[in-house]
């Protein structure tokens, strides 16, 4: 695939298809580390840490939180 530097505004920019990104697994308006290298233009996605929510809403309402956990019987030298 080709794409053409164009102006945009006062800068220039590369539009690239919605494919493209879904094949990349990039959402609108996510942040990406650009990196240049002997004329090279590499684009990553930035590492970004889950928020809590985010980590919450991955078990579909089945995260206990309040009330006691069974961890299972002792092994070793625990106390219970």
């Amino acid at each position: 695939m080709q794409a053409q530097v164009r102006e945009w505004g006062n800068s220039q920019g590369i539009r690239l298809s919605k494919d493209i990104l879904k094949s990349a697994g990039i959402a609108l308006n996510e942040m990406l580390e650009v990196t240049v290298s002997d004329g090279v233009i590499t684009l990553a996605k930035t590492f970004r840490h889950k928020t809590l929510e985010e980590r919450a809403a991955e078990y579909n309402g089945r995260l206990m939180l309040d009330g006691e956990y069974d961890w299972g019987e002792p092994v070793g030298r625990e106390v219970w």
